[in-house]
C-alpha cells in the first residue's frame, strides 16, 4: 500500500473501492481508509474526518451513482465526522454504530470521539443495510470502543462474498488501542474470538493493507495480548509497579509519541486482570494477587 495516495480511488475487487484520507499520523498510519461498496448504487464505509478535500474525492468517486448509505464502524474522529458533509451533499442516510454515551466521571480518554455523530439508523448485531447486488451485515465487536461494529459483505456470488470491513478492531498495520474507560480488554478479546469463529476470506481494515489470511492474523493478535498479560503478571510478581514503570520495561524501542497509548493499553490489561481477581490497585501502584 506504500504507493497509495490520498484521494486516488483504488479498486480492490469489483464491489470494493478504497480511498485514503489525508490524515496520516502515528495513530492512523498512512491515514483512514474509506471504502465504497457496490456497483450501481453504493455505500460508503467510514467517510473519515470532516476534510473538504477528502469528501470531494469521495463524491468524485461516486460520480452519478446514487449513494444509499453512509456506514459507520465507530465514532472516533478519524472515521465518522465526514458523514455529515457527505449526507448534506448526497442526501444519503447515516447508518451503523450507536452514538457513544459517555459519563463525566474519572479520567476520560474520549478526546478523539465524535460527539456530534447522529445516525439516522442504528444497526445492532446481525442487522443489515443493502442495495443492488450487495448487503452489509453488522457484527458487534466491542473492545476498541464499546460501540464498534464490523461489516460483512454479501449479496454477490459465493466467490465475491466473504469480505469483512474490520474498522479499527483488526487493522492491517498494528494492534488496536484499547483505552479505558470506554475501551475494554475483556470485550476486545471476546470480539477477536468471535471473529476467529467466522470464515471470512479477507479483511478490509480502517488502517493498513487488506488482510488476506484473517484467521492467522487473529491467532497472532490473541497470542500477542496473552503475551502482554503474561508480561504484566511477571513484572508484578517481581514487585508492585506503576503503569509508567511497566510501559518502560515492556515497550522498549517504540516511538515515544506512542507511550500514552501504551499506558492506556497496560491499564486496560490491568483492569481486566482486576476483574478476574488476578491484580489489585493501591493508589498508583499495582500488585499481583497471591493465589494462595
Amino acid at each position: 500500500m506504500s504507493d497509495q495516495q490520498p484521494g486516488v480511488p483504488q479498486t480492490l475487487e469489483p464491489r470494493v473501492v478504497r480511498l485514503l484520507a489525508p490524515n496520516a499520523s502515528p495513530y492512523t498510519y498512512t491515514g483512514t481508509q474509506t471504502y465504497i461498496v457496490g456497483t450501481a448504487d453504493l455505500a460508503v464505509i467510514d467517510p473519515g474526518p470532516d476534510d473538504a478535500v477528502h469528501i470531494q474525492a469521495i463524491l468524485d468517486a461516486l460520480g452519478a451513482r446514487p449513494l444509499r448509505a453512509i456506514v459507520i464502524t465507530h465514532t472516533h474522529r478519524d472515521h465518522s465526522p465526514g458523514a455529515r458533509p457527505l449526507k448534506r451533499a448526497t442526501g444519503a442516510l447515516i447508518v451503523g454504530c450507536a452514538p457513544l454515551a459517555l459519563d463525566d466521571a474519572g479520567l476520560r480518554s474520549d478526546a478523539a470521539f465524535d460527539r456530534d455523530y447522529a445516525p439516522d439508523t442504528i444497526l445492532a448485531d446481525g442487522d443489515s443495510v443493502g442495495g443492488e447486488g450487495w448487503a452489509l451485515t453488522a457484527i458487534a465487536t466491542p473492545g476498541h470502543t464499546s460501540n464498534h461494529l464490523c461489516f460483512a459483505l454479501s449479496g454477490g456470488t459465493s466467490e465475491e462474498d466473504g469480505a469483512l470491513f474490520s474498522g479499527d478492531h483488526v487493522m492491517g498495520w498494528s494492534t488496536s488501542i484499547v483505552s479505558p474507560p470506554d475501551g475494554d480488554m475483556g470485550d476486545y478479546m471476546r470480539s477477536l474470538e468471535k471473529l476467529q469463529a467466522r470464515d471470512d476470506r479477507v479483511y478490509y481494515p480502517g488502517h493498513g493493507d487488506p488482510v488476506d489470511n484473517p484467521k492467522r492474523l487473529l491467532r497472532g493478535m490473541i497470542g500477542h495480548r496473552k503475551q502482554r498479560e503474561g508480561q504484566i503478571l511477571r513484572l508484578l510478581r517481581d514487585e508492585p509497579r506503576t503503569i509508567p514503570d511497566m510501559v518502560g520495561r515492556m515497550y522498549v524501542g517504540i516511538d515515544p509519541r506512542l507511550f500514552p497509548a501504551a499506558e492506556r493499553s497496560v491499564l486496560a490489561h490491568l483492569i481486566d486482570l482486576r476483574s478476574r481477581g488476578l491484580a489489585i490497585e493501591r493508589g498508583e501502584t499495582w500488585h499481583v494477587v497471591d493465589a494462595a
